[in-house]
C-alpha cells in the first residue's frame, strides 16, 4: 500500500527473498542473509517482499508473513495486536462458510484503519483526559466501517448474480438454437466491475 507521500512512480518493484532448506533467507537486492525481524522491518518501511522456495521456486509469501507476525506476538516485551478472543474466533471462521468473508472484512477494515491513522493518533492521545468518549469514537468508527463493507459486499453480490444470470441466459440460448454456446461478454462484465469499483471507493471516500 502506498503511503500519502507516495506517487506510483515512485513504487519501487518488490525485493525477492530466496529462503532455502536450511530455513535461510537470503535478500538477493543486497545479496545478504536476513532475519525474520529484518523482514520485519522491511515491512513497516512500507518495502514490499515476495518469498520464493529457493529449490522449487514456489511462492512462500503469505507463509512468512504468517511466520513475522507469530514471532512478533511472541515478543518478550508482551506487545501483541491480536488479543485471544480474536484468535479464538478467526480459528473457528476456518471452518465457518462465512470465512471466505473474512479476508476481505479484515482487509477492508485495516485499509480504513491506515486512511483514519492520524484521526485515531488525536483521539489515544485526548483518551488520557477523557476515555468515554474516545471508546465512543473507536465503536462509531467500528460501525461505520461494518456499513461501508456491508454496502461494499451488497455491490459485488449483486455483480456476482447478474455475472451468472447472464451466463445461464447465455446458455439457454445456445441449447434452443442448436449452436455452440457464446462466451461471456467480458468487456461489459469488465466495465461493470469498474463501475462498481469507483462506487465503493466514493463511499469510502463519503464516509471518511
Amino acid at each position: 500500500m502506498l503511503n500519502k507521500t507516495d506517487t506510483p512512480a515512485e513504487r519501487r518493484e518488490a525485493v525477492v527473498i530466496k529462503k532455502y532448506a536450511n530455513r535461510r533467507l537470503y535478500n538477493t537486492e543486497t545479496s545478504t542473509y536476513v532475519t525474520l525481524e529484518d523482514l520485519a522491518v522491511m515491512v513497516r518501511g512500507d518495502r514490499d517482499f515476495v518469498v520464493y522456495d529457493a529449490k522449487s521456486g514456489d511462492d512462500l509469501t503469505h507463509a512468512v508473513l504468517t511466520q513475522i507476525i507469530v514471532e512478533q506476538e511472541g515478543r518478550k516485551d508482551g506487545h501483541t495486536l491480536l488479543p485471544i478472543p480474536f484468535l479464538r474466533q478467526l480459528i473457528r471462521f476456518y471452518d465457518d462458510s462465512i470465512g471466505r468473508m473474512v479476508p476481505s472484512y479484515l482487509q477492508f477494515s485495516l485499509e480504513n484503519l491506515v486512511k483514519e491513522q492520524e484521526k485515531f493518533r488525536s483521539q489515544i492521545t485526548s483518551a488520557f483526559s477523557n476515555p468515554a468518549a474516545a471508546f465512543e469514537a473507536y465503536q462509531d468508527q467500528a460501525r461505520k466501517n461494518m456499513q461501508m463493507f456491508e454496502q461494499a459486499m451488497s455491490m459485488w453480490t449483486s455483480f456476482g448474480a447478474a455475472a451468472q444470470s447472464k451466463t445461464v441466459e447465455d446458455g439457454k440460448v445456445a441449447t434452443e438454437g442448436g449452436a455452440e454456446a457464446p462466451r461471456e461478454d467480458l468487456t461489459e462484465l469488465k466495465a461493470q466491475l469498474a463501475a462498481m469499483q469507483q462506487k465503493i471507493e466514493k463511499l469510502a471516500q463519503d464516509r471518511s
